[in-house]
């Protein structure tokens, strides 16, 4: 099919049965046999030469009432030809063709590569103190346990699936460290290209293994976002073991969309949780007068953030809002709306980042926005250099048609996630109706794969900062405190940048002060380890009081944490003041063995 302009002088020669009027009003197409048809059933015909959209010519053809609406909303738009292409250029900017995203694509694989790397790192410093065999929640008790509950209740392969672990066959440390180096080698197989789709799949499966064994420490929901932006990623990926951008197939839209839509979801829950859940502080808009100081791990910076004036805290709560609820729904629109709609969510991301350390969350939520791009868009952002790493300088050709997913699979995997995503938001947002019980079934099987989520941090904001101060005792009257490497302590410690990294036991102190010992019970375990003397659990500590033996009694003290002002900073240097709330745990010995 050729596409000629008809300002050429040469179509009234080459086309003499068309008055010139005619190419004035509406485009022609003129088919083989000099049928000559104009308007909407023009773009119809011509349309119909790709099989993917044979579908309006036939829907033209079938309805007469369509028809003519097609050639009406046709006509209004001839009639107003330069409103109409201003509003186009203002939408799609002036490339208005179909956007490419290969380049996008390579650059959303490595960066979700680089995000796998640092959380199995992390995992990797962190497993014997958490999880391992002289940890506080070790897994060669957990799984013989769980073994022994299975063939209590006569469960046999379905244990797999109520727990996806590969740890059922082997529970050591050992192991654990294997899964981990494994996951830091597929990683940097990512990073550099290779096998895109078997190395998203394997990632995937040893980071669900890990996170189910990890229990408690690892219940977060970047945790669960990293699963499900993995799971999703494999279907994007090109099935080429070693893919070269000029002989890469295209990414499929289908995938593509799913990850719009994952990023649509984790932020518009994240909005939405906040206002459904009444809490005072949101609807008036004075959350962030609080949220610096008492998020679990601030920054310096964060400090900074906490002695802004009280109007500039609910202005910017209500900017908040508006990008956390308003902007997903810019990812919908057209093509310039949808840079603007990313370039808002990535902006607050990079706040949150700069005032709190929350691990490789908004890192990831910033590979996300990436897919709101398109290779127009990244040509221009991105460094010359970066742009040889990611072979721009190559232009794709054409495809090879055997490598690349079956559209039934694609198709199969976005009813499945659909369906449970659907749930999930409905559940959210509170709608109840009988016939959402077959989505519920779908998200319910997904459930012990944490691969399709609910999301929405801080959906009740805490107004006031309690923090645990664990010491320990050889006589039961001097107590010398732990100190640990990023939760507030010592109040003259200046708060640390530490993410993508993620501190896990600090961060579950910061839940623990939210309760007492009984809604925590790894806190006992802890506790534990601290007398046993455990190396591995004092590890995961900044200092031990107790290099040489361990202490005979341990305690825990609740105190109330607030950062200082100007005034109080100049005056002693110290970033927080604190004064003592009471007991949260009485001091505690080992049992004497026979």
């Amino acid at each position: 099919m050729d596409y000629l302009p008809a300002q050429n002088p040469r179509i009234a020669e080459q086309f003499p049965e068309i008055p010139a009027a005619q190419f004035a009003e509406a485009v022609q197409f003129i088919a083989p046999d000099g049928a000559v048809c104009s308007g909407a059933e023009a773009v119809f015909r011509a349309l119909a030469g790709n099989p993917r959209w044979q579908w309006p010519g036939r829907a033209y053809a079938a309805s007469p009432g369509l028809a003519r609406l097609a050639e009406r909303a046709y006509r209004l738009v001839a009639e107003h030809r330069p409103f109409f292409s201003r509003l186009t250029r203002w939408g799609w900017g002036r490339r208005v063709e179909a956007p490419s995203h290969y380049r996008i694509r390579r650059l959303f694989l490595r960066g979700l590569g680089v995000i796998y790397l640092v959380a199995f790192l992390s995992f990797w410093r962190q497993a014997d103190g958490l999880i391992g065999h002289n940890g506080i929640l070790p897994v060669d008790q957990f799984i013989p346990a769980m073994n022994q509950q299975c063939a209590s209740l006569d469960i046999g392969w379905e244990r797999f699936h109520l727990l996806p672990t590969l740890c059922w066959g082997n529970d050591s440390d050992a192991f654990l460290h294997c899964q981990c180096a494994a996951g830091m080698g597929l990683a940097f197989v990512l990073l550099m290209g290779l096998a895109p789709a078997p190395a998203l799949f394997l990632l995937w499966l040893l980071y669900l293994s890990l996170v189910t064994v990890g229990r408690d420490f690892y219940a977060f929901q970047w945790d669960n976002l990293l699963l499900e932006t993995g799971l999703l990623a494999i279907f994007l990926a090109p099935l080429q073991l070693r893919p070269r951008l000029a002989h890469e197939t295209p990414p499929s839209r289908l995938s593509l969309w799913l990850l719009r839509l994952l990023l649509f979801k984790l932020m518009f829950l994240s909005g939405c949780v906040k206002l459904l859940s009444g809490d005072p502080s949101w609807r008036r808009l004075t959350a962030l007068t609080f949220h610096y100081q008492t998020q679990p791990l601030p920054t310096w910076l964060g400090w900074y953030a906490q002695q802004l004036p009280v109007w500039f805290q609910k202005c910017s709560c209500a900017a908040l809002f508006g990008i956390e609820i308003g902007a997903p729904f810019l990812i919908f629109a057209p093509r310039r709306l949808r840079l603007a709609g990313g370039a808002l969510l990535a902006a607050l991301q990079v706040l949150i980042l700069l005032t709190g350390n929350y691990t490789f969350f908004n890192w990831l939520t910033l590979a996300l926005c990436l897919l709101l791009l398109d290779d127009f868009a990244v040509a221009r952002l991105i460094p010359a250099r970066l742009r040889t790493w990611l072979s721009f300088h190559h232009q794709p050709r054409s495809p090879v048609p055997p490598r690349r997913w079956p559209r039934p699979v694609l198709l199969g995997v976005a009813v499945v996630w659909l369906s449970a995503s659907g749930w999930r938001v409905a559940d959210t947002l509170g709608w109840r109706s009988a016939w959402l019980a077959p989505f519920a079934w779908v998200a319910g099987e997904l459930a012990p794969f944490r691969s399709v989520n609910s999301y929405g941090l801080f959906a009740v904001m805490t107004t006031q900062r309690n923090e645990i101060i664990v010491e320990g005792s050889n006589d039961g009257a001097h107590w010398r405190p732990y100190e640990f490497k990023y939760k507030p302590g010592e109040v003259h410690r200046r708060p640390a940048f530490v993410a993508p990294f993620q501190p896990r036991l600090d961060w579950q102190m910061w839940f623990a002060a939210l309760g007492g010992p009984e809604q925590n019970p790894w806190f006992e375990s802890f506790c534990e380890r601290l007398l046993q003397g455990s190396p591995d659990v004092p590890a995961l500590l900044a200092r031990n009081p107790f290099p040489e033996h361990p202490p005979r009694f341990i305690r825990a003290e609740l105190y109330d944490y607030q950062f200082t002002d100007f005034a109080e900073r100049r005056a002693d240097g110290a970033w927080w003041r604190r004064s003592p709330r009471g007991e949260y745990l009485p001091a505690v010995s080992l049992r004497k063995s026979r």
